[in-house]
């Protein structure tokens, strides 16, 4: 394999201001708060934003990249991100965009084979106070650390900057196609770098068995694991006897694909954890499945359990935790909380005490529906948070259905009558041409919130988060041909065809029903939620992204005036001193009328728009700022359709106005 890398001798921008100027995690900080006390940009200059420059990732790999989700760092005034689809680390001067160096490794079939390719999501920083790295892992599940100044591989580090991921994970697994990877950044907390699994979605795997998403520590400086945690509990770990059967020997995934996120003066570790193979049907992995779709601390030096919340027993609608939990301390009834919150799929916002794993309000495990699926295994209650209220529109009548015309609801009515509704919790059915054809799913299996996660304000515990508003179809069928599962996720197939129609979209898609081309629900479809963590209530809620062109211009609307509909997409949101900063998902035709999306802003007290800048393509990636030579910057990614991923940088024209 070949490594490649380039620097120069430039000299780089110094800092200016305290490190609270820069943006040296992932999440902004430790605790994933997605939040800058810079105020610099403002609700009276916003829409007076300039682009300061743009970096195009298209060369950082064999091909262009349509999907960059990337957030990029910026420390002493350089800017490390993900670029490309080999997943190369690229230094930026944070002023200019001139590129200082780049680092790319040549993995071959390793990375063809990869369950997550592409450029990732983003990188990690460390440093004692003389040396600097920055860490990241490569599509094929290697760690590699660099240094920071020039982009060389760190000799010390494993073997000359390399730890095979694959290796000391205490299973089996082939080097090249063991399937197993991650597209989240690693994170690095008192020496040391936090590593997640992530796979191929699980749909319709082509097996009940896989390999095991297993959370490991490393030592930063010398590669070394210091210890793993089993998602999947062995024999005489707690946990294993909810894994009836032996399925804790053959199943996999049950990963951390999210973001991890750490209290360093407690010394936890938060993981996010996933749910296990497969997505739909569980009947192969009978019981609750711990530590699956829940929140579990570690102690960060020994990786040791803590303590654990399971979100969902036996999940079997891919309701897994796409995201970072976000830290924050409460008031609470007059009572002081360390505290943390779970977004998730499913749209609520778990809060505990992060200390002992106690719910701050009540969650109370309810009766749900029992399916009917042969050889499945269903969990008689789930959790029901009681605070806060959901976030996002949960199960599915026919109030949820669209009603722009009697007609356009009519044609709803008549698609959804083929399909199972209820509300949450409702499981999946065995797909039948004669009905139901699947359960209709709201939210939809990526969400609800996903990876983007949430942003707070860490003075008014004010916890902003954009969802989708999406119905998704869940039919299971029989297809031997495709997997040794019993079940997959798939639609019968009409009697004049004797092949089932099976799924492999998995937990990245809605795979949304629509009537005459519009969404089967109900808009909005793309929203913003502002919930007080103080008080566990909801502070506003609005509609986010402009409504589409094809809603716009929809022969049976013409003539009606319809509020802006919001439009779906994966958002992260940056909260500011004074602003709740987001791009739009999707493309539309902006007031000028060129083809693109907006940057938006809002006021953090109303939710009113404040301000909008143009964007060429939508938001891909999660936006950052930074303050640099008197000047506060936002950057952010854009991709999609046919616009290549590119980081954009807006400041003012010149300083404060």
């Amino acid at each position: 394999m070949a490594a490649l890398w380039l620097w120069t001798t430039s000299p780089v921008a110094a800092q200016v201001g305290a490190n609270n100027n820069e943006w040296r995690t992932y999440g902004g900080d430790l605790g994933n708060r997605r939040y800058s006390s810079l105020d610099q940009i403002n609700a009276g200059n916003f829409s007076k934003l300039e682009v300061a420059w743009r970096f195009k990732t298209d060369n950082f790999g064999p091909r262009p990249e349509f999907g960059l989700q990337g957030t990029p760092l910026m420390v002493n005034g350089v800017l490390y991100a993900p670029a490309g689809t080999r997943r190369a680390v690229v230094a930026l001067d944070a002023a200019t965009g001139e590129l200082l160096w780049s680092y790319s490794l040549n993995e071959g079939k390793r990375a063809e084979a990869a369950p997550r390719r592409l450029s990732g999501r983003g990188v990690a920083y460390w440093t004692d106070g003389k040396a600097e790295r920055i860490i990241y892992v490569t599509p094929g599940y290697q760690l590699i650390a660099l240094d920071a100044k020039t982009g060389r591989p760190i000799p010390s580090f494993g073997n000359n900057g390399l730890v095979d991921l694959k290796r000391d994970n205490d299973q089996v697994m082939d080097p090249i196609t063991g399937d197993i990877g991650l597209h989240a950044p690693p994170i690095v907390a008192r020496d040391t770098i936090l590593i997640g699994a992530a796979h191929t979605p699980g749909g319709a795997p082509k097996s009940r068995r896989n390999e095991k998403g297993y959370v490991r520590g490393y030592d930063v400086r010398t590669g070394k694991r210091q210890w793993i945690f089993h998602t999947i509990p062995t024999p005489g770990e707690f946990g294993n006897d909810t894994w009836e059967k032996d399925s804790w020997s053959y199943t996999g995934n049950t990963g951390v694909w999210g973001v991890i996120t750490v209290d360093e003066d407690l010394g936890h570790v938060y993981l996010p954890v996933e749910d296990p193979t497969g997505d739909y049907y569980g009947g192969h992995r009978p019981g609750a499945n711990l530590f699956s779709s829940g929140l579990v601390a570690l102690d960060i030096k020994t990786g040791k359990r803590v303590w654990h919340y399971q979100f969902i027993h036996h999940d079997i609608w891919d309701w897994d935790v796409p995201c970072a939990s976000i830290l924050t301390d409460l008031t609470v009834n007059g009572r002081t909380v360390k505290a943390i919150a779970q977004p998730t799929k499913q749209g609520w916002v778990y809060v505990f005490d992060r200390v002992t794993g106690q719910p701050v309000w009540p969650i109370e495990e309810r009766p749900v529906a029992r399916g009917d699926v042969p050889g499945e295994w269903y969990s008689p209650t789930q959790p029901f948070p009681t605070r806060p209220p959901a976030f996002e529109r949960q199960g599915v009548s026919t109030d949820d259905l669209i009603d722009f015309t009697p007609e356009l609801r009519a044609e709803a009515i008549k698609i959804a009558s083929r399909y199972k509704m209820g509300p949450i919790f409702t499981p999946p059915v065995a797909s039948r041409w004669e009905g139901p054809l699947g359960t209709l799913v709201l939210p939809a299996v990526s969400g609800g919130a996903n990876w983007p996660g949430g942003a707070l304000d860490p003075e008014t515990k004010i916890l902003f988060i954009f969802s989708n508003t999406e119905i998704t179809p869940l039919g299971l069928v029989r297809d031997k041909a495709k997997s040794d599962m019993d079940y997959i996720r798939g639609t019968a197939a009409d009697p004049k065809s004797p092949t089932p129609t099976a799924s492999t979209a998995g937990g990245e898609g809605g795979g949304g029903i629509t009537v005459q081309g519009l969404p089967l629900v109900k808009p909005p479809w793309g929203r913003i939620t502002a919930i007080d963590l103080n008080k566990g209530e909801i502070a506003w809620q609005i509609a986010h992204g402009e409504t589409p062109d094809n809603v716009r211009q929809h022969a049976a609307l013409r003539g009606l005036s319809i509020p802006r509909t919001g439009r779906i997409g994966r958002i992260g949101v940056l909260a500011t001193k004074t602003l709740l900063i987001a791009g739009e998902g999707g493309f539309f035709t902006t007031p000028t009328g060129q083809r693109g999306a907006m940057l938006r802003a809002y006021d953090k007290a109303t939710g009113n728009e404040v301000g909008a800048v143009y964007m060429p393509a939508p938001q891909s990636g999660s936006p950052m700022t930074y303050m640099l030579n008197g000047m506060q910057y936002l950057v952010v990614a854009i991709s999609g359709a046919n616009y290549s991923g590119e980081y954009v940088a807006f400041r003012l024209p010149s300083g404060p106005s």
